[in-house]
């Protein structure tokens, strides 16, 4: 199956291009940005050797239901999704920070704490509790948005201290947080799954937030079955679920966790495609359609032609 791990198109009006982790960020006319979701994958903050196929729509087009699902919370940055694998919206002036809001202690909260911290970015977390507990309120842990190399974790007070965002920005991003989050776990509820934690990114133009990126996919998100998910606690079994830590923990496994002088392991075509069929899942789980493959052999043809009319119907209007 051949995946795009990275795309070098020449739009009409085209002004800058930014390659991310994951995504290839076209400027137009200094007015729009075009988003590329590529197949390739990232897992602590290195970007892995191997694309993997049909990730870019699987997460494009979960954004794209989940951003249209939430537009009455917070205004987003989406004007036009022309492809699977595209975005077009407005350009936004990004904060400088990731809100991380987490509802169970999984993943780094539960490294942190198994580690003996009992404290995440400023908020307290109470003794006793296991992997994958519920905790007893969502709780929004920030890290700052870093540019090159880690993103590191940071408290609210240390975010007002350094002027990372203002007082009033913060305050309105932490309610947008909370308000998505609910958003999220009710649409999870209602294909039994449980929204474990999840990360939103925002940014202005003018006095105006927007909502800007990807939410609720398997790269921002992680979730549960909820079938079963009392029972596993209780016998203290794995949770069954839908996320990109799968791939953290084999990486784990295979003695890999981004630092220096470490060897990434070998992708091999089985790993591959196991990553790509979790990632299907995800999105028959998550939206409860089922996934339709588009042919693999025509993508960059079908996604220049796409973006070619979507710009030039936007910049028409």
């Amino acid at each position: 199956m051949k995946a795009i791990k990275e795309t070098h198109f020449n739009f009409p009006h085209q002004t800058n291009f930014y390659k991310g982790k994951v995504r290839d960020v076209y400027t137009i006319d200094d007015q729009l940005m075009a988003m590329v979701v590529t197949d390739r994958i990232s897992a602590f903050d290195v970007v892995l050797p191997e694309a993997i196929p049909f990730k870019g729509q699987v997460l494009n087009q979960i954004a794209a239901k989940f951003l249209a699902a939430t537009q009455d919370i917070v205004p987003n940055w989406v004007l036009s999704t022309p492809d699977e694998m595209v975005t077009i919206g407005r350009i936004c002036e990004p904060f400088k920070v990731e809100m991380v809001i987490r509802g169970y202690l999984a993943g780094h909260a539960w490294r942190e704490y198994s580690a003996g911290k009992r404290e995440v970015c400023g908020v307290a977390l109470p003794e006793g509790l296991k992997e994958n507990d519920k905790l007893p309120q969502p709780i929004i842990t920030p890290t700052t948005k870093a540019a090159v190399g880690h993103d590191e974790d940071i408290s609210k007070q240390d975010l007002l201290a350094k002027g990372i965002v203002s007082l009033v920005d913060y305050t309105q991003l932490e309610e947008y947080t909370q308000a998505l989050y609910k958003r999220g776990t009710e649409m999870a509820a209602e294909r039994g799954l449980i929204l474990v934690d999840t990360k939103y990114e925002f940014g202005k133009v003018g006095d105006m937030i927007y909502l800007i990126d990807e939410i609720h996919t398997p790269d921002s998100s992680r979730y549960f079955y909820a079938d079963g998910y009392e029972e596993r606690q209780k016998t203290g079994e794995a949770q069954k679920q839908l996320s990109k830590e799968f791939v953290r923990k084999w990486l784990i496994e295979n003695n890999f966790q981004g630092k220096d002088g470490q060897v990434i392991p070998e992708m091999t075509p089985e790993i591959v495609n196991s990553i790509s069929d979790r990632y299907i899942e995800l999105y028959e789980q998550i939206t409860g359609e089922k996934f339709v493959k588009n042919p693999s052999s025509s993508i960059v043809n079908r996604i220049e032609e796409n973006v070619k009319n979507a710009i030039n119907d936007l910049l028409s209007r």
